[in-house]
């Protein structure tokens, strides 16, 4: 960042010429000014330590003038004098000028002492609380922290990410500085700092609140950007898998899953690094949209990557409708026992859709020879019923059931075991449903 505003009582400074610091202190040659610059170091360092901030600035002034390289210390002190006397005063323009004058010591530290690594996070600091309210400022501070990700990758005190964003944010507002792209890169790379502090047992939890309040106060993100902005760039370059990631997470954190460039974005990262749940909704979209050719096999997909039983419940009881739709009846109802046995809380919707299709199977499966046996399809459907707890399909169902005039006419008594022929093949008690 380059220098604008000189120290207080500043015409100019001679920088040319100011050697490398050295170990230790360099006194000046000239015995006269030797004997000064000891003079005014001592009268510095006597007014700081009783802080009287203000009067430090004098003599502290003159040996940045006339010994530039005399020690490091005169820059590190001269950091807490400046702030302190902006402190001290209540005149607005000269708190903002002792305010300028912090950050000038770290450039005049920087020229005499090349370590800029060392404190240039304390510049970033002082710069977000002086400028950051200051329309014409707020940029360089911003380009005080960007340079301390240049230079150290990241941030010791991972509180200041939160800071890194304010500015961002307030730049923006104030300057119209950057495209709703540029704030979503800028976004992105400092959840990547968050992330990474947080890997090596850093707590982000503050920085990142931080970060998720000013996306939605600036209204970064919605359904239509993702769809009109991020979808079109997906699509000119499918092989963004960075991209992708982002337009997949942003869709489900702000609900936008409804939407093609979803669609889109799901199938690619599924392809790529698939896991159970990137597969799961994938199929879940495909089965929506009754493509259920597509579903199936991302599905069975799934099955693979399933963790526990309660997510292989959830995929062999979707295999199971996706079956009864195709007409396979007994591999719907074979992928439905799967997820009854696997998971108790699916064991109601399990037998239930076992139920119905047992229901569906009377027209498939009568003969017409006997309306005994060709209703005892119900009384099936009934006892599935009766596992899933439904009472008004079990009621459904009975009343279905063959009366005691059809038992007697063809010679049966309830009670009577019957294996039901068709795909169902299940032995059932004859009852009656009056």
């Amino acid at each position: 960042m380059k220098v604008k505003h000189a120290l207080v009582g500043f015409f100019s400074l001679a920088l040319v010429g100011m050697t490398q610091a050295q170990d230790g202190w360099n006194w000046p040659a000239d015995e006269a000014m030797e004997s000064k610059a000891r003079e005014y170091n001592a009268a510095y360092v006597d007014y700081m330590k009783s802080d009287q901030f203000v009067e430090a600035t004098k003599p502290l002034h003159w040996l940045f003038v006339n010994a530039p390289d005399l020690n490091e210390s005169i820059y590190i002190n001269g950091i807490n004098i400046y702030h302190g006397a902006a402190g001290d005063t209540s005149d607005e323009a000269m708190k903002k000028q002792y305010q300028d004058s912090v950050i000038t010591v770290f450039e005049l530290r920087k020229a005499n002492f090349d370590n800029e690594s060392k404190w240039i996070e304390n510049k970033a600091y002082y710069s977000y609380n002086y400028y950051k309210a200051n329309k014409d400022k707020v940029g360089d501070a911003l380009a005080t922290f960007d340079r301390v990700v240049e230079l150290n990758g990241n941030f010791n005190t991972i509180n200041l990410v939160a800071a890194y964003f304010d500015l961002v944010y307030r730049h923006s507002a104030y300057n119209k500085a950057f495209t709703k792209e540029q704030l979503l890169e800028r976004y992105e790379k400092l959840n990547a700092l968050l992330a990474e502090a947080e890997a090596g047992g850093k707590d982000v939890s503050a920085p990142k609140q931080t970060l998720e309040q000013l996306v939605v106060a600036m209204e970064l993100i919605d359904c239509e950007f993702i769809e009109k902005t991020m979808g079109p760039k997906l699509a000119a370059d499918p092989t963004n898998m960075i991209l992708a990631q982002q337009i997949f997470k942003y869709s489900i954190q702000y609900k936008c899953t409804s939407s093609p460039t979803f669609m889109t974005v799901l199938e690619i990262i599924d392809s790529d690094s698939p896991t159970f749940s990137t597969s799961q909704v994938r199929a879940m979209r495909y089965m929506q949209n009754k493509d259920y050719e597509k579903a199936q096999p991302v599905l069975e997909k799934a099955l693979t990557l399933a963790e526990n039983n309660v997510q292989k419940a959830e995929v062999y009881y979707d295999l199971a409708k996706i079956h009864g739709i195709a007409g396979r009846k007994s591999a719907s109802r074979n992928a439905a026992q799967e997820a009854a046995k696997l998971d108790p809380e699916k064991a109601k919707d399990a037998w239930t859709l076992i139920a119905q299709l047992y229901m569906q199977s009377y027209n498939d499966c009568r003969k017409g020879v006997s309306r005994v046996e060709d209703q005892a399809v119900f009384i099936a459907a009934y006892n599935a019923y009766q596992r899933a707890g439904d009472s008004k399909g079990m009621a459904d169902a009975r009343s279905r059931f063959p009366s005691k005039e059809e038992l007697f006419t063809e010679s049966r008594q309830p009670g009577e075991t019957f294996t039901v022929s068709c795909w169902i093949g299940e032995t059932v008690t004859l009852a009656t449903r009056d």
